[in-house]
This record gives C-alpha cells, sequence and structure tokens, in this order.
C-alpha cells in the first residue's frame, strides 16, 4: 500500500526557509499507531494527515476535511504551518475548486483561503493571562538567560508561554540565543508550559517593517525549536495588522489580523519541496 506525501516549506516563498511539514492525504484513516511511526519517519516538527469527512465527497470538490498532525512524539491539538501546508496541497495539487477549506480538527473548524499568491487562516486567538515572572524564574532564566524581561503571558488553552524582552533587546539579542532543550524541558516543574514564545519589539517604521521577532521552543512535544509556528499567542484585544518574522535560523514571515471575535487571520504562503509516496 502507498499513500501520497507531500513536503512544504510554509510562511516562505523561498525553498529551504520557512518550516517545513509534510502532508498526507488520505482516501480512509489509519490507525494513530500508523499516523505516529509516518511523523516519526518524516522527523519533521509536524505531519499532516487529511482524511474526507464524507465518504461521496473528494479532494478536489470536497470543502471539509478531517485533519490532524502529529509531532515525532505525540498528536497535537494545533498547528499553524501544518495547516497552511494542507491547504496548499489540496488547491496546488489536488485542484480544489473551492475558494476556502475548513479543517475539522481537535481545536474546532479551522478556515483556510486563498488569497493571490498565498493563503489566510482563520484561527482562534487563544488570549493569554499576564504572569509574575518570579513563578516562571528558572524556564525563563533557561531560555533568555540575564537578559531584561519586560512581560510573561501565559495561555493556559494551549499551556504555551509568552515571554516579551526588554524593548533595550534588539533583534541580535533573540537571534543569539542558545536554547538547550534539555535544560529548558527540565527547568519547568510546574506543569502548566508546553511551549515557549520569546518575542521582542519589532521596527515598524523600517523596512521590511516588522512589528514584532519571535521564535517558539517545544521540546515537550519533540520539538526543539519550531522554525515557523503559526500557533499565535496574543493580548490584543481589538482589530489589528502586524507583520512578524520568526527568527529561527531557517526563518519566515507572518501577515496577522488580530480579531475582535476572539480569532486571528494568520497569512503566509507556501512551496513545494518534495513530492512522492510512503510505503506501507
Amino acid at each position: 500500500m502507498e499513500i501520497p506525501v507531500y513536503t512544504l516549506d510554509a510562511f516562505t516563498n523561498s525553498p529551504f526557509k520557512g518550516n517545513p511539514a509534510a502532508v498526507c492525504p488520505l482516501i480512509r484513516e489509519l490507525s494513530d499507531d500508523l499516523y505516529q511511526k509516518i511523523a516519526v519517519e518524516m522527523n519533521l516538527s509536524e505531519t499532516a494527515f487529511i482524511t474526507r469527512i464524507n465518504q461521496s465527497d473528494d479532494f478536489t470538490k470536497g470543502s471539509r476535511f478531517h485533519l490532524r498532525w502529529f509531532t515525532p512524539a505525540t498528536e497535537v491539538n494545533l498547528c499553524g504551518h501544518a495547516t497552511l501546508a494542507s491547504a496548499a496541497v489540496l488547491f496546488q495539487y489536488k485542484q480544489n475548486i473551492n475558494p476556502t477549506l475548513v479543517f475539522e480538527t481537535r481545536s474546532g473548524e479551522l478556515a483556510v483561503t486563498r488569497k493571490g499568491e498565498g493563503y489566510v487562516m482563520d484561527f482562534p486567538l487563544n488570549p493569554p493571562t499576564q504572569e509574575d515572572p518570579n513563578e516562571f524564574r528558572d524556564i525563563i532564566k533557561a531560555a533568555v538567560g540575564n537578559h531584561p524581561v519586560q512581560d510573561v503571558y501565559l495561555s493556559s488553552n494551549t499551556e504555551k508561554l509568552l515571554v516579551r524582552l526588554a524593548d533595550s533587546c534588539d533583534r541580535s539579542v533573540l537571534t543569539s540565543l542558545k536554547v538547550d532543550p534539555v535544560t529548558l524541558q527540565s527547568s519547568e516543574r510546574s506543569g502548566r508550559v508546553k511551549g515557549l514564545i520569546l518575542t521582542i519589539k519589532g521596527s515598524p517604521n523600517c523596512q521590511p517593517g516588522y512589528d514584532f521577532y519571535s521564535r517558539y521552543f517545544a521540546p515537550w512535544y519533540g520539538i526543539p525549536e519550531d522554525p515557523v509556528t503559526g500557533r499565535k499567542t496574543s493580548s490584543a484585544s481589538f482589530n489589528y495588522f502586524y507583520y512578524t518574522y520568526q527568527c529561527s535560523s531557517r526563518g519566515g514571515e507572518l501577515e496577522l489580523e488580530v480579531r475582535d471575535d476572539g480569532r486571528i487571520n494568520i497569512a503566509g504562503q507556501a512551496v513545494t519541496v518534495l513530492q512522492g509516496s510512503i510505503t506501507l
């Protein structure tokens, strides 16, 4: 038995940048054990599996599909870049005729719409609450050392901790941080954190005009550092547009629109770097 597999670099228009995800559109469900083994074999931060909701539909005419994401370690509840890649596969390689696709996932319905050369995803916002940095002293120390911290937020829904470095820190501080995933994971003992976002204020008035920079670490899910993540945590409660850059070694760009209905639009592009099949 062979199943199709595509590897796409998401949140970029250039190969070997952005965040790679494997995508497998399947005509029938596989076992969870097999999903996990395929994700281990692909060895990317996430492998996505698309299946039909209605067996009478196909990948060309259907507009609603099931979508699941697996890291090499476990299944996850939400993944931005692999959702973007999944939509790109259906639009580009299955010639899906619909302007918008809806994926049914562990995090509810996620819609993806074609827009120009890219795609816009409709995602939950998962607003965080501000926290006392002293409660997370060890994990902050493991991540940023002695660099000054301005704000700390935690999203209890996604178990993601956001640490904003002081405005006195520039992009070079963020990119030069050497975060050890083993130390990071062992430093968090509260059980409340499964992902760490480090961020600093950008320079929107200078080209290319990024509003903020970020990096994301999730060793709890077998991901030492995610090159570019579409899982966003924001404390904003109004409509606003952001142009952002993730400062991993690969790098990637995202356009964000924070909405007043508890949702966020995440826009980006994707390029294919591999197309083939897996023999089971």
